[in-house]
């Protein structure tokens, strides 16, 4: 760790969009910052690789903000989940405090972009947690949780949900 002149934000942004759990481990153990921005204004949690909900888990268990928004576009890592279709990192998400009725630019909610990318699991996840209204707050865990265990989620959360 010690031998990368790179700024530790760089760092562990970097590990973070390669998966890499452990690295993103070490580094936050040798203090880089959950949420501080890498050279490019984006936060690990927002440029994390969608796959590893392990390191997202990481990230949020060190205080990384769930519901953090590309300035630009107004997304959010659950925007990017239910997109791209990965449910145990959506889930994490959302127990971590990740608020489910926000919009990006455009004014999708997270469950439109899975519904556009076909992805029916998390579509039922999202609905189950909204109430089917697809609106919901973030607080709504335990039907959406009903749902993520029939569909085989893999829990990984150990915490409670934020209130």
């Amino acid at each position: 760790l010690e031998s990368s002149m790179e700024p530790l934000a760089d760092r562990l942004a970097t590990a973070a969009a390669r998966g890499r759990a452990e690295e993103v481990r070490a580094l936050l153990a040798a203090g880089a910052q959950p949420n501080a921005p890498n050279r490019l204004g984006r936060s690990p949690i927002q440029v994390m690789m969608m796959g590893s909900a392990r390191v997202a888990e990481l990230l949020l268990l060190h205080g990384a903000d769930p519901n953090c928004a590309d300035p630009a576009t107004l997304t959010r890592p659950v925007h990017d989940a239910a997109r791209e279709g990965f449910l145990d990192t959506l889930v994490v998400l959302h127990r971590a405090g990740a608020r489910l009725d926000v919009r990006d630019a455009w004014g999708r909610l997270p469950v439109d972009l899975a519904e556009e990318r076909g992805h029916r699991d998390i579509v039922r996840y999202l609905r189950a947690a909204t109430g089917g209204t697809g609106s919901g707050s973030h607080t709504s865990t335990d039907g959406a949780e009903g749902v993520a265990e029939t569909l085989g989620c893999h829990w990984v959360w150990e915490r409670e949900p934020r209130e």
